[in-house]
């Protein structure tokens, strides 16, 4: 890091204010923000949606004027390389032009939709250089090869030619970031650069990004709700709650004494990795302000619900002038696993893993190629459609996006109340009777049912979804990511209110995540997906207190910890990239055989590829 003492900033924000225009007048985004950014220092704003974090990057860059917003008061003075110093809330959209992508780079949230789908990548990387450097094709090229190697993407040349849709998420990250440095910039502001990413990736990306900035001298604005991302990334630390700065300091100052109310409660709420070690069982989270709430355990029964056995399912890929099946995707490869009444079982892995595909399976959305699914004594694959739907009674999903998953046309509680109508289990005054007791176990107004999904924020609406999916008294319930999109806080309350309803309710729930943190939170047993196979499986403190598969420790180790005495180097981090799961049609998978290394801890011994 570099001496700070007198180095003059690159970029200092002055009593930002920036207003948006609505029909109702205008709307304050950001009120009265000022902090400093030094040259080879990474200040990290936190906050929850709506805080106002973006906006603060977008004013520097000023974009927030094409998202309908301005900036009302307040100077944003950057230090160009020249040596000049300008105030960029005053300056020329020509001059403006030539500072962005050139002296300020970004690397915006969603790399799909920051990359152009119709040119190659490539094509993507010079464009900048010869703009901005004047660099000539070869040069430019020679630089962009350079970068891709910089932001260790493998087989750099040939990535070159591609486009972005045949680029894996992380790699579209890198390119992006790549794009971002191909100038030099003297300020990178990166806005939830992660978010979007896998455990390994995301563990790589900010390990590149430090590595980067140590070499370059780089300043970084580094924006995120992920408080264990800021413990790796910041030297210093702003929050940001509803447009204002609430508090600022030192990484250490901020997580070992913080003193906002809201920055301890923004602390309190995440689930920390290892916080679980010697406890048997899974509790809810001590909130602030819930204090008075006892801690119970949640121990379940032993008795089995739902028993899967070499479960298969395949995804056809045509090809070919008569659209004929070349070749098979293998999601879910001869996955066996059993959960308990009133228990959790999680499935933890990577994007592409196959995890939701084993999710959806079950409840039959997709159509396995085999495999036995037993429920409560049914046999689900051998039913037949008029007999799988009255069996769905007893198995609901939560997905990932409420707001995809809620009809924006409906009123809320219709939405809970439309799988009663669809199945008949009650009628007249008991579905209303119904409905307000599903609110009030969500802990959602009464006032809500009349509202619609817009009108609601995104942990509002995944509980409106869970109050749905308890309509019909399930047994089970598949949450897939449920909780993956939501703010810190908000995660942590919907985490503890599904803890609350299982301990009530005997409910057991198939937890399905990439978030190795809240997955010790809340399982009873888990397993671990790798290639469309569970590699290890066995109870909570088993997996993550012996992990023994090389896959399930390289995973412990890419898991940021909030904790900034705890951070990951860049060399700890050499995860093998993922082979395809596309095999040709003859190709015949071997069965999955298991050695059991303690009571219930089962390892793969069949080759997995890791």
């Amino acid at each position: 890091m570099l001496d700070q003492t007198n180095v003059a900033p690159i970029a200092q924000i002055q009593g930002l204010r920036v207003e948006f225009q609505t029909k109702d007048g205008p709307v304050v985004g950001v009120e009265n923000v000022s902090f400093d950014i030094n040259p080879g220092e990474t200040v990290c704003v936190v906050g929850e949606s709506g805080s106002g974090k973006s906006v603060s990057s977008l004013s520097l860059m000023r974009l927030v004027e094409y998202g309908g917003g301005e900036i009302a008061g307040g100077r944003l003075l950057f230090d160009r390389s020249n040596g000049d110093q300008i105030d960029l809330a005053e300056t020329s959209t020509s001059d403006m032009r030539r500072i962005r992508g050139n002296e300020i780079g970004m690397i915006f949230q969603e790399p799909m939709t920051a990359l152009n789908p119709v040119f190659t990548v490539g094509k993507q990387l010079t464009e900048g250089l010869r703009l901005h450097k004047g660099m000539s094709k070869r040069a430019a090229e020679a630089r962009a090869l350079e970068l891709m190697t910089q932001v260790r993407i493998p087989e750099p040349e040939r990535r070159l030619k591609q486009y972005p849709h045949e680029l894996s998420g992380g790699m579209r990250q890198r390119v992006v970031i790549a794009m971002a440095l191909a100038c030099e910039p003297r300020l990178l502001i990166a806005d939830e650069p992660t978010t979007a990413l896998d455990v390994t990736i995301q563990a790589e990306i900010l390990a590149l990004m430090d590595r980067l900035k140590r070499e370059t001298g780089t300043a970084v604005m580094f924006i995120t709700h992920d408080m264990a991302v800021v413990a790796q990334m910041a030297d210093r630390v702003v929050v940001m709650y509803r447009g204002n700065k609430v508090e600022e300091g030192t990484v250490q100052e901020i997580f070992e004494d913080p003193q906002h109310g809201y920055t301890k409660a923004l602390l309190a709420a995440v689930p920390k990795l290892g916080e679980m070690t010697g406890r048997q069982y899974p509790e809810p989270m001590k909130l602030l302000g819930s204090e008075d709430k006892p801690i119970e355990p949640i121990k379940g029964t032993e008795e089995v619900l739902l028993e899967v056995k070499n479960l298969t399912t395949r995804f056809p890929v045509k090809g070919g002038f008569f659209r004929r099946t070349v070749a098979n995707v293998h999601a879910v490869e001869d996955l066996s696993f059993t959960i308990n009444k009133g228990q959790t079982l999680s499935l933890v892995g990577e994007s592409g893993c196959g995890k939701s595909t084993a999710g959806r399976s079950i409840l039959r959305l997709v159509e396995p190629q085999s495999g036995s699914i037993n429920l409560g004594g049914k046999d689900i694959m051998a039913l037949n459609q008029r007999d799988l739907r009255t069996a769905r009674l007893d198995m609901q999903m939560i997905f990932q996006d409420p707001f995809a998953s809620l009809n924006p046309q409906m009123q809320l509680a219709d939405q809970v109340a439309e799988p009663i109508y669809n199945f008949g289990t009650l009628k007249g005054k008991a579905v209303q009777e119904r409905v307000e007791m599903l609110f009030d176990r969500v802990e959602l107004p009464r006032s809500f049912m009349r509202r619609f999904p817009h009108e609601l924020s995104g942990g509002q609406r995944q509980r409106v979804a869970i109050a749905r999916a308890l309509a019909l008294n399930p047994k089970l319930i598949i949450a897939d990511e449920a909780v993956s999109a939501l703010d810190v806080s908000v995660q942590a309350q919907v985490l503890n209110l599904m803890m609350e309803l299982q301990q009530e309710m005997g409910l057991s729930f198939l937890f399905i995540s990439h978030d190795m943190a809240v997955v010790e939170r809340v399982s009873h047993y888990v397993g671990v997906m790798y290639l469309g196979r569970i590699v290890e499986w066995g109870t909570r403190s088993q997996v993550f207190e012996n992990p023994l598969h090389s896959y399930t420790q390289a995973l412990m180790k890419a898991v940021p910890i909030a904790d900034p005495r705890k951070r990951k180097d860049e060399k700890d981090l050499n995860f093998k990239p993922i082979p395809s799961p596309i095999h040709s049609t003859r190709y015949v998978a071997e069965p999955s055989e298991y050695v059991e290394v303690d009571p219930g801890h089962h390892l793969l011994v069949t080759d997995s590829g890791y």
